[in-house]
């Protein structure tokens, strides 16, 4: 039986989708060039990912399993539809930064793979738990990103913050250090490859710490014998 503290773990961290699963690399490298952006583009697919997931899970004994995979994706597309025309109305400008990277969330591996893998096997509950921590994971990974890579482009962080909360947050902006110009590198594609390879390399570290650590505790714990 799957615990909900075993759904927590593995979307937040042991599973992350962009961490372990590698999954989303086209929004993750595209538009994590600030905060405000991954933020956007995390809280968007979340949503999506939630909606998704509670209703496949609520259909799932209803779908023909010859049919399950076009039926997820009208699904998906129907929850990226009112998710877009929200932004629409609410965030115009950030949906403008966004663009088709809005849209583009229907064919997201980590929606359509959670619908399949878990959804649609799970009660209702467990499957909103995911979408919730899958998502959560997800959209840290897009705004960690995002802080590093505006840090060294542009020396700030929350710059645009206006753009997704209203005009009250355009004093959020923090300026880390100035630049005479954008770092190309760090703002560019090329630049979030790099950045997500650090990131994986640091979980896989601390994985392997806390796992020597376990085994040490196991050793120690054995009982010797004379």
């Amino acid at each position: 039986m799957t615990s909900w503290q075993q759904i927590s773990r593995d979307g937040l961290w042991k599973n992350n989708a962009a961490l372990v699963q590698v999954l989303g690399l086209c929004p993750l490298l595209a538009v994590t060039n600030s905060v405000v952006n991954g933020l956007g583009l995390g809280i968007a697919t979340t949503l999506v990912l939630i909606g998704s997931n509670v209703s496949v899970s609520i259909i799932r004994k209803h779908i023909p399993r010859e049919i399950r995979i076009p039926i997820f994706v009208m699904l998906i597309a129907s929850f990226v539809t009112i998710v877009q025309l929200l932004m629409n109305a609410y965030t115009y400008e950030l949906y403008l930064v966004l663009g088709i990277f809005i849209p583009l969330i229907v064919t997201n591996c980590v929606i359509i793979g959670r619908a399949e893998a878990f959804a649609s096997r799970n009660s209702v509950g467990l499957a909103f738990l995911d979408g919730v921590m899958q998502g959560m994971g997800f959209l840290a990974v897009l705004v960690v990103l995002g802080g590093m890579r505006e840090i060294l482009g542009q020396g700030t962080l929350f710059d645009g913050a206006e753009l997704l909360l209203g005009d009250w947050a355009s004093n959020f902006k923090l300026v880390i250090f100035e630049v005479e110009r954008s770092f190309l590198f760090a703002v560019l594609p090329p630049g979030a490859f790099v950045g997500l390879g650090l990131l994986i390399a640091l979980k896989n570290y601390l994985d392997q710490k806390v796992k020597a650590r376990e085994q040490a505790k196991a050793y120690r714990n054995i009982p010797t014998t004379t």
